[in-house]
């Protein structure tokens, strides 16, 4: 026993590398499966991404966190062609009045959100549209970096007017309210196609915070900002803005 006792030990001092290699593999190891989970997860949001480019998103992450919070939501899914035009002009008046003319990240408008810190956001509808279809809602560095590696994907699979259909149909409008078709129902008692253009812009008005405006019974101020969106839908209209999803 004593004798191979000795000779382990004169192999490891002959062979010093035997005292090091197993850090060093569980740190190949660690690197290797990293890998492979980042593979793993790139291929199932590309096959996701495009299957969503035909199908419908069953439901989003928020979605169904407000279904078990409220005990179920109100969501009805329209296709765009039967969305008033205008509801679309002023969702994008409102949130992303360059939709047509970026690939996804505003750069310019991060820049200032950056500069102005929490007082200003800086996300675009096709980044808005990541968050609510494939991640959480919050703030955090996580999330942001994996919103921008993912819009560009969205943006290469998806059309212009696909990514505002989606929008439109798993934005929040109240709580429990989702979509726009549910939204013009729950404010208005009218279907998505047959909202006005003060009706559209009242329900663009409410975006981003949804649960503390009426577009029904609006305050001056969503008022006055939807009368802001109203002019913004018709200028994009008339300036060529709206052509990639009308």
């Amino acid at each position: 026993m004593y004798s191979t006792m000795a000779r382990t030990t004169r192999k490891n001092l002959t062979n010093p590398t035997n005292l090091f290699d197993r850090p060093r593999m569980f740190v190949r190891l660690i690197v290797k499966y990293l890998f492979r989970g980042v593979l793993i997860a790139a291929t199932l949001a590309v096959l996701v991404t495009v299957s969503f480019s035909i199908v419908n998103p069953p439901y989003t992450p928020y979605i169904l966190s407000e279904s078990l919070r409220v005990d179920g939501v109100n969501q009805t899914w329209v296709a765009m062609e039967d969305i008033a035009p205008v509801m679309a002009r002023s969702a994008v008046a409102a949130e992303d009045a360059d939709f047509c003319e970026h690939w996804g990240l505003d750069l310019t408008a991060i820049q200032a959100a950056l500069k102005d810190g929490a007082n200003r956001g800086g996300s675009t509808i096709s980044q808005q549209v990541v968050k609510n279809v494939y991640l959480w809602q919050g703030r955090s560095w996580l999330r942001k970096s994996i919103e921008a590696l993912m819009t560009p994907l969205v943006e290469a699979v998806w059309s212009k007017r696909r990514i505002l259909e989606i929008y439109l149909n798993v934005a929040e409008f109240d709580e429990g309210v989702f979509g726009v078709e549910a939204a013009a129902v729950h404010y208005f008692s009218v279907t998505a196609g047959e909202l006005s253009p003060v009706q559209a812009a009242r329900l663009a008005a409410i975006l981003p915070n949804p649960k503390t405006r009426s577009a029904s019974q609006p305050t001056s101020n969503v008022r006055s900002r939807a009368r802001s969106i109203a002019d913004g839908a018709a200028t994009i209209q008339a300036d060529g803005r709206a052509e990639c999803f009308e």
